[in-house]
């Protein structure tokens, strides 16, 4: 069992799930090594993570080849949480717009209520 550090930033999930199936436990394995990095505050490097600057200057997707599709992660890093918006299997080279408009969506959502919560 792994605990999180004081330091690690926790995951709040908005929505998708990595879990196997559809995911091999690989694929599933590579996911969770990733998204635990970016909660110890690490950077990641191409080839994995790619800006979303269209959904916003923290925004990135993690890219997760599996043996018959390449998954996506869309996430955002904040000060106190890494913030997952989406998980699915990508099939074309460019992110529909259904799921660009369904993130924009969740985060606005999300920083709404966050806000709310705020002392």
């Amino acid at each position: 069992m792994v605990l999180m550090a004081e330091a690690d930033k926790p995951l709040a999930w908005l929505h998708g799930q990595i879990k196997t199936p559809p995911l091999t436990a690989n694929a599933r394995i590579e996911a969770g090594v990733l998204l635990r990095r970016l909660q110890r505050g690490e950077a990641l490097s191409l080839p994995q993570p790619r800006p979303m600057s269209s959904m916003g200057s923290r925004c990135h997707e993690l890219r997760i080849q599996d043996v018959d599709s390449t998954w996506r992660i869309i996430y955002r890093v904040d000060n106190d949480a890494v913030v997952v918006v989406e998980v699915f299997a990508k099939k074309t080279h460019t992110t529909p717009k259904s799921v660009i408009d369904a993130c924009r969506h969740r985060l606005k959502s999300y920083d709404d209520i966050t806000k709310r919560n705020r002392p």
